[in-house]
């Protein structure tokens, strides 16, 4: 039991509510005090979500001030460094993005559109002219990912990071074939807010600053990167919520312009690309979803939390529902990040094995909206227990429930507000 859940003068949702205040930075939330003082982009969105419960306002505050960062070719960046805090590495230094705010020169997974949709449907009224003005910020980066990151109809990923996985097995293979003769040394700040038996391994780490480096020397241009890098896979994560995000992107098309064909075509065949992509992300030697590494054309093996976001992404399988049945009978607290039949899966080490709550409410969505109500309900179910048990971490063990990572985490009590307290009334 942690102080979270031990305040029994709070209810879960008074908790909740209260986390997001105490991480609200003015304007913008960080996902935890300490561990990341900075404003990481799908974080943020999610604490819009939660923020929309109680205080539609400062959610649509919230999409503004992330999309603050938008560079000129149209990306939105992984975190926006708004003031310095030296808690953090690395920092704008490293990254040597020189622009104002300091930002990052990665993305991370593009769950904006299918959130602002879901806060305009909270008060149109109130959101009509905010939504309006993110209309096009958001076709932008839709763009920008269309034009620089499709391969195999799939998108691709030049950094572990923006997969939003950070070290899951996914990246292993290919993360091997990046030279880290030049590295050098550095001091990681992470290890010092949280055990290091839960978070990547030096190894991972020097290729994480590797891949850094080789960005900023080119300037962070796509183009270049594509030449050169050694890292690049296909990501059924990337690629399943940018689908989710344009369908979404259309509707909001079609809600909004007077003359919806101004975009729509553009949009509907950006579908029909990721849909393609989708299918090619198919793999047939452990029937699931899975990561394809570009440049060697081989597969992860890996069945993890991003497999099962089909059904966000508006696509049937009956094999993932075998799967993801199978799963909740092996776990209480499901679903892992990896499967737990994998030879590498980890309870504990960040995306190797633990469960994710934020990442259940994605998965849930998805399954509510395909009609997989009893599996839907189920994962609901099973979240709300995990955080009553061990109070608004991270991620947790899927076995024990065992809370890791950051505690009073952004996310985590966004989802509770916006997805699991509303599917209860």
């Amino acid at each position: 039991m942690t102080t979270v859940i031990n305040e029994h003068s709070l209810s879960l949702k008074q908790r909740a509510q209260s986390i997001l205040k105490a991480n609200d930075q003015g304007g913008y939330t960080v996902p935890t005090k300490g561990l990341y003082p900075y404003q990481w982009n799908w974080d943020s969105v999610l604490a819009a979500w939660g923020f929309s419960s109680f205080d539609v306002d400062r959610a649509w505050q919230e999409l503004e001030s992330l999309f603050g960062g938008q560079w000129e070719n149209g990306m939105v960046p992984h975190i926006i460094f708004h003031k310095p805090d030296d808690s953090y590495f690395p920092g704008p230094a490293v990254w040597g993005a020189d622009r104002s705010p300091a930002t990052t020169g990665i993305t991370q997974p593009p769950i904006a559109a299918t959130f602002a949709r879901k806060i305009y449907d909270e008060d149109r009224k109130l959101g009509l002219s905010r939504v309006q003005a993110l209309y096009t910020p958001l076709l932008r980066w839709h763009r920008w990912f269309m034009t620089y990151r499709v391969e195999e109809n799939a998108i691709v990923i030049t950094h572990p990071w923006e997969s939003g996985r950070d070290n899951a097995v996914d990246w292993d293979l290919p993360a091997r074939q990046v030279d880290v003769s030049e590295v050098g040394e550095y001091t990681r700040r992470d290890t010092s807010h949280v055990n290091s038996d839960m978070r990547p391994k030096k190894a991972d780490y020097d290729r994480y600053i590797a891949l850094v480096n080789l960005g900023r020397n080119t300037g962070w241009d796509e183009k270049k990167i594509r030449d050169i890098s050694p890292f690049r896979v296909a990501d059924p994560g990337m690629t399943f919520i940018l689908l989710r995000a344009c369908r979404d992107l259309l509707w909001l098309c079609e809600e909004l312009n007077d003359d919806a064909n101004a975009d729509k075509d553009e949009i509907e065949g950006w579908i029909s690309t990721l849909e393609a992509g989708a299918q090619r992300l198919w793999n047939p030697a452990i029937s699931a979803y899975d990561s394809l590494d570009i440049r060697t054309g081989k597969y992860a093996g890996s069945l993890s939390n991003a497999s099962y976001l089909c059904w966000y992404a508006g696509i049937q399988s009956s094999t993932m529902l075998e799967h993801l049945n199978r799963v909740y009978q092996q776990l209480p607290y499901p679903v892992p990040s990896l499967d737990p039949g994998h030879p590498d899966f980890d309870p504990l080490r960040y995306w190797r094995g633990p469960v994710w709550p934020f990442f259940n409410a994605l998965i849930g969505i998805g399954l509510e909206d395909a009609g997989q109500t009893d599996e839907a309900l189920h994962l609901k179910n099973a979240t709300n227990k995990l955080i009553a048990k061990e109070g608004f971490f991270e991620y947790c063990h899927p076995q024990s429930a065992q809370g890791a990572g950051g505690d009073n985490f952004t996310w985590t009590a966004a989802i509770w507000l916006s997805w699991i307290d509303r599917g209860m009334n």
